[in-house]
């Protein structure tokens, strides 16, 4: 049916492109400015994190330097003491003294330990001599509180299996016991500060990135600047595995291992283009359907004023003819002139009540829809060329009425039959088949016209569109407004297939 557009809707349909595209490229422009300052703040927070972490990673490796030369030094402090141990065997089975060299070896072996503290205890757990325990003797000169020390050292080093039995005479043992160095001892706490301060750095990690150590050994979590369960903390590294591949360390104590994620800040500042275009959207859109609504309304106050201005001017010439139709009857004027006069005056007299209902809340009347449009359609078929085979089919029982307004119907058939004829230009066949739906009677206009192209069955209930070179356009705005606003149905294009016809159907809800 629809062969063009006139220059009004073809301008108004540039406009909206035009102004869509404007749109388009301003959010395009919002979004790349956005884009760029978060791409380079979260360069920035990476940048830092990344700062974080090779400082994490450098504190680490001292920590590992520290227990590598702890370490060491406990190995050779375990040679040294091996040594001793040899020593005072020596001295131990040596029966003469003054003759044998490796004796005089062995005193300078034991002399020459002046670090590493050392108890010899007897079978009977007796102090017999002790080396290297003055500084725990500070304060103190009676035997027996040194003795007493010495014992209580003794046994907690040898808990710890730092300690030799020396075999001296058959069936005599006595027991060698030793400790650290007080140097390794001041290593070690340093280490063990190390390790602390490591672990409080990740714990006090709040404002940068999430982090957290992991003991490998025990498969359990160690330190984190997060709050989480054992489960949630599981599933957050599997997660962060992937992003960011985990930093190993081993302090002496086993495996860690640290793994970290982007800072929360950076995740928000991702967001940020998303969102941003979202609420652009959301705005345009609301300012769209703000707009829209006003201009619909506006719209409806013309389609009103005009229509009930046009039934005012009808009014009164209408009036007037009616008076001069009576008047010739009585002077007895040729009847055929009059029948037809009176014909036209009711013509003029039911378009003006049209229009004088579509300004105003029409009435709906509980009718027999298909004598509604078989009457229109009988008036019509009389009226149309005689190349236009016109058809009405109802499937409708007599009980089966709808709510509707007679007037305001026939004004929808009329509309959408001449639409049909020109679509035809006048030679062709027009069916007009009515039947129940679930919950609407439906009217299927079909005609054997040159049919709708897909990109203008959006446009041709749009006022101002129209396919004629003459013509406002109103037809089928007029049949949308009748059926939607004034009967609560829907009218569209079913069907259409250029070359071959189209389907227009209206749908009329039951009551």
């Amino acid at each position: 049916m629809v062969k063009s557009t006139n220059g009004l809707h073809a301008n108004k349909q540039r406009w909206k492109i035009f102004l869509s595209l404007m749109v388009l490229i301003v959010i395009a422009l919002s979004l790349a400015v956005s884009n760029s300052f978060v791409a380079k703040i979260g360069e920035r927070e990476k940048s830092k994190a990344k700062q974080w972490v090779e400082a994490i990673k450098k504190k680490g490796e001292l920590v590992q330097l520290s227990n590598a030369i702890f370490s060491e030094l406990k190995r050779k402090e375990k040679q040294k003491i091996d040594l001793v141990v040899e020593a005072q065997k020596i001295l131990l089975t040596k029966s003469d003294l003054s003759k044998n060299q490796d004796v005089e070896f062995s005193l300078s072996i034991i002399q020459s330990n002046t670090e590493i503290p050392v108890v010899l205890l007897t079978d009977e757990n007796n102090v017999m001599q002790y080396r290297n325990m003055d500084s725990l003797f500070r304060g103190i000169s009676s035997f027996s509180e040194k003795d007493s020390i010495c014992l209580s050292k003794a046994s907690e080093w040898e808990n710890i299996g730092q300690y030799r039995v020396i075999e001296y005479l058959d069936g005599e043992f006595l027991k060698f016991v030793y400790g650290n160095s007080f140097e390794l001892e001041r290593l070690q706490r340093e280490s063990a500060l190390l390790i602390s301060s490591f672990n409080n750095e990740i714990k006090d990690n709040k404002a940068l990135i999430p982090v957290m150590l992991w003991d490998v050994s025990s498969d359990s979590l160690e330190a984190s600047n997060l709050d989480f369960n054992e489960a949630d903390s599981k599933l957050l590294r599997e997660e962060w595995k992937l992003d960011n591949t985990p930093l190993v360390f081993d302090f002496g104590t086993g495996k860690k291992e640290l793994y970290f994620s982007d800072s929360d800040e950076l995740i928000y500042l991702q967001w940020i283009p998303s969102i941003q275009f979202l609420v652009l959207a959301m705005l345009i859109l609301l300012g769209y359907f703000i707009f829209s609504t006003y201009r619909k309304a506006e719209q409806k106050r013309v389609w009103a004023g005009m229509a009930k201005e046009t039934a005012h001017q009808l009014g009164t010439p209408l009036s007037s003819l009616m008076g001069w139709q009576a008047h010739l009857e009585s002077l007895k004027v040729d009847p055929m002139v009059t029948t037809e006069m009176k014909k036209d005056l009711v013509r003029l007299e039911r378009i003006t009540d049209r229009f004088s209902k579509i300004g105003s809340e029409s009435k709906l009347e509980q009718k027999d829809i298909s004598g509604t449009i078989e009457n229109n359609l009988d008036y019509l078929r009389a009226r149309l060329s005689n190349k236009v085979e016109l058809i009405f089919h109802s499937d409708l029982e007599p009980t089966d009425s709808v709510d509707h307004n007679a007037s305001l119907i026939d004004w929808v058939v009329e509309n959408l039959c001449k639409n049909a004829v020109d679509a035809m230009q006048g030679d062709g066949k027009l069916e007009v088949k009515i039947y129940n739906q679930k919950t609407n009677i439906a009217i299927d206009f079909i005609d054997s016209g040159k049919g709708i192209s897909a990109k203008d069955q959006k446009a041709i209930f749009e006022p101002g569109f129209s396919t004629k070179k003459r013509g406002w356009g109103l037809g089928l705005a007029l049949v949308k407004r009748i059926i939607e606003e004034h009967h609560s149905g829907k009218v569209f294009v079913a069907s259409s297939k250029i070359g071959y016809g189209t389907t227009f159907r209206i749908l009329l809800p039951k009551r």
